[in-house]
């Protein structure tokens, strides 16, 4: 009976082995701001069109980015190269719209409402992030390539892997923005009530 209980105790263990793996990095989340004027919503509006940070032909509300970085462990076994482990650091920058002025009251509490659903925005395109970096993970720690001694292959097999699922994060965020700007959206919701709400 207790070696029974030790048994499952152990296979307990292993099975959280993974789990634990993957919570030992946690992202660094910072947060910048661009400064806007203007004293009512239209303004404050108008101001974001002008200031927002550019992404593509056209500026943005807001923006998140990262920096990723990898420290990673090849070992040469047998001839062939076995990524052993993968250790990120990822840096997640969201951009947001600051007024440079206080606000009038009334129009002090359509801002704050408005921030914390861009932010909530925002918030999400930093999840969708993190989840690339752990499929990275999932995808690449422990992979094997045969016939690799210098551990020259195993990066161009990785690059591969990674490349399909950076596309498949830009297309999800993409998605999401085409949800949430669209008609009935929530950022569309968030411009019309900051807009006409004074």
């Amino acid at each position: 009976m207790v070696s029974r209980v030790r048994l499952c105790l152990l296979l307990a263990a292993l099975v959280a082995l993974p789990v634990t793996a993957h919570a030992q990095w946690k992202p660094l989340e910072k947060v910048e701001t661009y400064a806007i004027s203007g004293q009512s919503g239209p303004d404050l509006y108008r101001s974001i069109g002008e200031n927002g940070p550019n992404v593509g032909v056209a500026r943005a509300i807001a923006h998140t980015n990262f920096k990723l970085t990898w420290t990673r462990d090849y070992q040469a076994r047998a001839g062939a190269c076995v990524l052993v482990s993968a250790k990120p650091k990822l840096v997640i920058t969201y951009t947001l719209p600051s007024p440079s002025a206080p606000l009038p009251p009334a129009i002090q509490k359509n801002w704050e409402v408005f921030l914390a659903g861009v932010s909530a925005h925002e918030k999400v395109h930093g999840a969708t992030i993190v989840d690339m970096v752990r499929k990275i993970e999932a995808a690449t720690v422990g992979l094997t390539v045969a016939d690799d001694p210098k551990c020259s292959k195993i990066r161009t097999e990785m690059t591969k892997r990674l490349s399909a699922l950076s596309q498949a994060q830009r297309q999800a965020s993409r998605d999401f923005d085409r949800v949430e700007l669209g008609p009935g959206g929530n950022l569309q919701r968030l411009i019309l009530a900051l807009v006409n709400g004074g």
